[in-house]
């Protein structure tokens, strides 16, 4: 496997996760990579391989929850001709594919415990018998597991063998989530919505307007960098003006209107009201720590600046469409942005950037 690998990040929980990596790289031992979805875990795994002796032979990876628990086996050690129903012919196992090189377990949590079993025998052994074979076969190969799973728990609930957890856990290399990497959310962002832009062919990279850099900072990211990417990539391909900054991004794709429901909805009666009045129905109030406001007016013109920011961006700065979107008069709405001074604004966001050199 030969990928074009990039560690992007500042913050002082990757760069120890990343130093860790590099440490481990050189040994012969089993290593467990724990981490939330989207958090870099075949990253690692990659790097733990191509810094270590064996950089020059094959990096194997199974998906351990791929495939279904009658199959895990004969993937794992192979088979022979006729061991089972169509095992048309003999098939070598990802430990012989791996032999002299590194086998990437992702999702070892998911193993059966009869997998397990001949698993523990693999790593203590040092060989692998195919499904269907008399003979075991010697393999070396160096185990790297990565899971999202609390593996000691596992122990505890009988799910998992503990002393296949004893015999991979040598070193365990835990990886933040997102949102424990300070500062790192706008470095990731910059460093995707450069290369998206590239692939787009932009002749500059506009950057990300403030209340968007603002927007990417403070959500939660529950996927991580892997669904940072796809926000961020998303919105420089939807953005079709490379001379002003991004203001708007999308975080749920499937967010629409015209979204089909997926059951009955309980009926809203202020929304049937508004209905009956021929009004459209009021949006739905945006959750407040209230406990932390101490100026009433100070938080209700940040309230107003940033609904007005992030329709402006929805609406590729038309006023007009803004002013619909808010149910405002044309005039009105021009009157909010002139109290805010997002027409300065506005113009100093669609000012042509400068070209990036080198």
């Amino acid at each position: 496997m030969e990928r074009n690998t990039q560690f992007v990040g500042q913050s002082g929980p990757f760069l120890d996760a990343v130093e860790r990596t590099s440490r481990a790289a050189p040994m012969r031992r089993p290593v467990l990579v724990i981490g939330e979805r989207g958090t870099g875990k075949e990253l690692i795994a990659e790097r733990l391989h191509r810094l270590s002796t064996r950089w020059d032979e094959p990096l194997i990876i199974m998906n351990c929850a791929a495939l279904p628990e009658t199959l895990i086996e004969a993937e794992l050690f192979g088979h022979e001709a006729g061991a089972f129903t169509g095992a048309m012919r003999a098939r070598e196992g990802r430990f012989e594919e791996a032999d002299k090189g590194t086998l990437f377990l992702d999702e070892l949590g998911t193993l059966s415990m009869a997998a397990q079993e001949r698993l523990l025998r693999a790593i203590e052994y040092g060989e692998v018998t195919r499904i269907g074979a008399s003979k075991p076969r010697r393999v070396d190969v160096r185990i790297v597991g990565a899971t999202n799973e609390d593996l000691p728990r596992a122990v505890e609930e009988g799910r998992f063998r503990a002393d296949l957890l004893d015999r991979l856990s040598f070193e365990v290399i835990t990886l933040p989530p997102l949102r424990a990497r300070e500062g790192d959310v706008g470095v990731l962002a910059d460093f995707f919505g450069r290369r998206m832009a590239a692939e787009l062919g932009w002749e500059a990279w506009p950057g990300f307007a403030d209340h968007t850099a603002q927007a990417l900072e403070e959500y939660p990211w529950p996927g991580n960098v892997r669904e940072l990417r796809n926000v961020v990539e998303r919105a420089v391909y939807r953005w079709d003006d490379w001379a002003s900054a991004i203001a708007h991004v999308q975080f749920d794709p499937f967010d629409s209107p015209w979204k089909p429901e997926s059951g009955p909805v309980a009926p809203d009666p202020a929304n049937d009201t508004a209905k009956a009045a021929g009004q459209a129905a009021p949006a739905p109030a945006l959750p407040f720590d209230y406990d932390t406001i101490g100026d009433l007016r100070g938080a209700v013109d940040a309230h107003e600046r940033a609904i007005l920011e992030h329709h402006l961006g929805k609406h590729r700065y038309n006023q007009r469409k803004t002013a619909r979107a808010l149910g405002l008069t044309y005039d009105q709405l021009r009157h909010c942005l002139k109290k805010h001074g997002l027409n300065e604004r506005e113009q100093q966001g669609r000012a042509k950037p400068r070209r990036e050199t080198g």
